[in-house]
């Protein structure tokens, strides 16, 4: 994919599964994301939102990130306040990117998949948190 931005633009419905290691729980989001202007230069807002399911509990849930392109097909990933999050580099079709949380240290592989579909595997590692959060994308027709 030459351009993370041109491939991720548009709306997105997402299914994740969410595992705890240390506790053996695991729940599921399922929702939509979408990758829209953000009214500031050509950056994307990605906001997803849907139900997350934990616990035997089914509670709304939400996030959003901005997605800054750069000249070359990559972009920078930052959290909602302007905080950097990491890079993305989709040009070869897959990316490994690196968040260290306080102590706790995020590995996500992003994988392309086709036009209209793409993979997200984070592992979470450390004190407050061993997780495994898997999430299949794919765009709404």
């Amino acid at each position: 994919m030459p351009d993370a931005a041109a491939y991720l633009a548009g709306r997105w419905n997402v299914e994740r599964t969410v595992h705890d290691l240390r506790t053996g729980a695991e729940g599921h989001f399922r929702g939509t994301a979408e990758f829209r202007p953000d009214g500031v230069g050509d950056a994307l807002l990605h906001h997803e939102e849907g139900q997350l399911t934990w616990g035997g509990t089914v509670s709304p849930a939400s996030r959003t990130l901005r997605l800054r392109p750069r000249p070359d097909g990559t972009a920078a990933v930052e959290f909602a306040d302007g905080r950097p999050f990491h890079d993305l580099d989709l040009r070869t079709g897959r990316w490994t990117a690196v968040h260290p949380c306080a102590e706790d240290r995020y590995e996500g592989c992003f994988t392309a998949v086709t036009a209209d579909a793409w993979q997200l595997r984070w592992r979470v590692g450390g004190p407050a948190k061993d997780q495994l959060l898997c999430s299949v994308y794919r765009r709404q027709g």
